[in-house]
């Protein structure tokens, strides 16, 4: 079977984990210093000041919006998402009291189709817009920035499916007022379950560290915990249980943070091979009705390859006959989920819906060979044939 993942922690970060556990004092499992060197190599790694370790991509999410709600970063409750996202793009909106509106696709890389965004940005307001790139594609990122600096909208940004893919050399990811990741298993690297909220905002940062940890002050600097201290009169002593902000517990461990700082040195090398991958699927699919655009400024360290066929059905059931594993692309539209349109009335989403017809991806990771591509681009063409 060609997988559609493959495992990203190998044998000697198993051997150097089981070495870490045995020594004589035993380590600190829970969060501690690992987590805040991880952290800072995350941060540089992306190209921004800070940058928040947590136990899931979701996790991720939910923190980065929380966080923005409870620090007064917004001007309203409205938030645009992409119909084409993962669940809890849209989930956690919604679960958190955002008035959530979504916004079609495009067919040429998947992210949200401007002029449709523009059009929302004009009528509605929003404060926020969660840009996903789906897969490691890169979005237009010069209009899309141009468009929240235009309507004064707040750029977030997914990349939980894009780590390692730039635009003019920068990582996508350090775009944005915020950005979120995912290190699950199967992902670019992983740390097992986690994710990581980057910004380069202080203030952000402070309301990140504090939610995350039940609203106590622990993880702030010196400074900002004697201002915080200070402003509401608490002593040193009582500061241990006392709570600024509502919060959460949504923290990893070091444990999985041991394994992604061995991870770090090898985003580079899995881009590079998901990239020359890519190129590949993109130089051998025939018919594929996706007419993928990658600019000239832009590296995609893809997760996974897009095909979008009316022969939809046929082409998975030969891929899995076959041995190889294959999913809908990536979830499909979101409207057409239980969970939004028993909430909400239902929406046209044109290439939304296209997608979710006739999409699918195919197999990309650093365990792939060319014949594994190869194999997988045959079976697809000779269904046209």
């Amino acid at each position: 079977m060609i997988k559609l993942v493959s495992d990203t922690i190998d044998r000697a970060d198993i051997n150097a984990l089981i070495e870490w556990l045995s020594k004589e004092e035993i380590p600190i499992l829970t969060k501690n210093k690992l987590t805040v060197e991880l952290e800072k190599k995350w941060a540089d790694k992306i190209g921004t000041k800070y940058s928040v370790f947590v136990n899931s991509g979701s996790s991720a999410i939910l923190l980065m919006l929380l966080s923005l709600k409870q620090g007064n970063f917004l001007r309203n409750n409205k938030i645009v998402c992409p119909a084409l996202s993962w669940a809890t793009d849209v989930s956690t909106p919604i679960i958190l009291g955002f008035d959530t509106i979504l916004c079609d696709c495009n067919l040429t890389d998947l992210s949200c189709d401007l002029t449709e965004l523009e059009k929302i940005f004009k009528e509605e307001n929003p404060s926020c817009f969660i840009s996903v790139a789906p897969l490691g594609l890169v979005p237009e990122m010069e209009k899309l920035i141009s468009l929240c600096e235009k309507y004064n909208v707040l750029l977030l940004e997914d990349i939980c499916e894009s780590l390692g893919s730039k635009y003019n050399g920068k990582h996508l990811g350090s775009f944005g007022f915020a950005s979120v990741f995912s290190t699950y298993f199967g992902h670019h690297i992983s740390t097992i379950e986690g994710g990581f909220i980057n910004t380069n905002d202080e203030q952000l940062y402070n309301m990140l560290v504090m939610t995350r940890s039940h609203g106590w002050d622990r993880d702030l600097n010196e400074t900002n915990k004697e201002e915080l201290r200070k402003k509401y009169n608490v002593s040193r002593f009582d500061a241990l249980y006392t709570f600024y902000v509502p919060g959460l517990n949504l923290r990893s461990t070091d444990l999985q943070a041991f394994i992604g700082l061995r991870s770090l040195d090898k985003i580079d090398k899995f881009s590079n091979i998901r990239n020359t991958n890519f190129k590949l699927y993109k130089s051998k699919i025939k018919n594929n009705n996706l007419d993928l655009q990658v600019q000239n400024d832009s590296f995609v360290s893809n997760f996974a390859y897009p095909i979008v066929s009316e022969k939809r059905d046929v082409i998975v059931n030969e891929l899995i006959k076959n041995g190889v594993e294959v999913r809908p692309l990536i979830a499909g539209n979101m409207a057409n989920k239980p969970f939004w349109y028993e909430r909400y009335d239902r929406k046209e989403f044109k290439n939304a819906n296209v997608i979710d017809r006739y999409g699918f991806y195919v197999p990309n990771h650093q365990d792939m060979t060319n014949e594994d591509i190869e194999y997988i681009c045959k079976i697809i063409n000779l269904q046209y044939e």
